[in-house]
């Protein structure tokens, strides 16, 4: 298929559906943001750098091992269609930072997979506990999110009943959000777009 006829067909794709939306009485604005809290992949850029540098190739998503990348269509803007996101409620990342290494314009920086250059250079958001939803705040013991950490005892530490404390280290991979047992999820983590 030539390159001409292909884009020509993914423009049609992509007008038919704005179509059936409007028609179907949806309301659309290429500058509308979604309301859902995502997070980027680790190592991403600040918004607006990492929007305009990843070419949308996919291949962060086909390295990961937990295949907990995903990419937006039109609901988070034209900007960021095709561009990758991480929803940690269903898949949260396990920092095996194979993103970064395959992608090939540094959206995603490469990082390597040791303490110290995760910590400097993995922003993805902060965990937040809230204490009236956490079964260790209400007195029974529980410790799954501390468990879950791929820091423990750095990003998160237990206290009396196993009371969740999050430190300024945590770089918001969402394996504690993913493990909750609580729902609502009685932890979560709050995403860095900046």
């Amino acid at each position: 298929m030539k390159r001409r006829t292909f884009i020509a067909g993914l423009g049609a794709t992509s007008l038919s559906a704005l179509v059936s939306k409007v028609a179907m009485g949806v309301s659309y604005s290429t500058d509308q943001k979604t309301s859902a809290r995502f997070l980027r992949p680790p190592g991403a850029l600040a918004a607006d750098d990492f929007e305009s540098r990843c070419i949308r190739c996919g291949q962060c998503g086909e390295s990961c091992p937990n295949h907990c990348i995903r990419y937006f269509g039109l609901e988070n803007g034209l900007a960021s269609l095709d561009t990758p996101y991480i929803i940690p409620r269903e898949q949260a990342c396990i920092l095996c930072m194979k993103c970064g290494d395959v992608c090939p314009t540094d959206a995603l920086k490469k990082v390597v997979r040791e303490l110290e250059p995760i910590l400097q250079n993995v922003h993805m958001g902060k965990a937040v506990v809230d204490e009236n939803l956490c079964l260790s705040y209400q007195g029974k013991t529980c410790g799954v999110c501390y468990r879950a950490c791929p820091l423990p005892d750095v990003a998160i530490y237990v206290g009396r009943l196993e009371q969740p404390h999050v430190t300024d280290k945590c770089v918001g991979c969402g394996l504690c959000e993913r493990s909750c047992i609580q729902m609502p999820q009685a932890i979560r983590i709050m995403p860095e777009y900046g």
